[in-house]
């Protein structure tokens, strides 16, 4: 299974980016998919998830704020991110799995990352 991440970049708070992440090498609508992201020093944390069936979970940090979505024509993932701050800054990692327990383990598959920097 291969992730590859894209969308990133530099904004200005209260900006706008669109995160995508497009899978192969597996049956993409029978996966559940997930966006993590890591800040300096710290271990990675979930910001939201999504299951086969288009159902999604957030972070407290991300409600309101983020959407994650799926296109399985696509084989893709994305996260929508609104009104961000220099609080979001991360690397931002798509992944993916057979299911929740799985997502984000050694278990599961991982983007390569992309990186958002958000200037006050």
């Amino acid at each position: 299974v291969q992730l590859q991440a894209s969308g990133g970049g530099l904004v200005q708070a209260g900006g706008s980016l669109r995160l995508s992440c497009v899978a192969s090498g597996t049956i993409f609508r029978n996966n559940v998919l997930g966006w993590y992201r890591q800040f300096p020093g710290k271990e990675r944390e979930l910001v939201a998830r999504i299951t086969t069936g288009g159902n999604a979970n957030y972070a407290e940090s991300a409600k309101g704020r983020f959407t994650i979505s799926r296109d399985n024509t696509k084989s893709t993932v994305y996260l929508q991110m609104n009104n961000l701050n220099p609080d979001d800054t991360a690397v931002y990692y798509c992944a993916l799995a057979r299911h929740f327990g799985l997502l984000g383990s050694n278990f599961g598959s991982w983007g390569q990352g992309t990186q958002v920097t958000v200037s006050s």
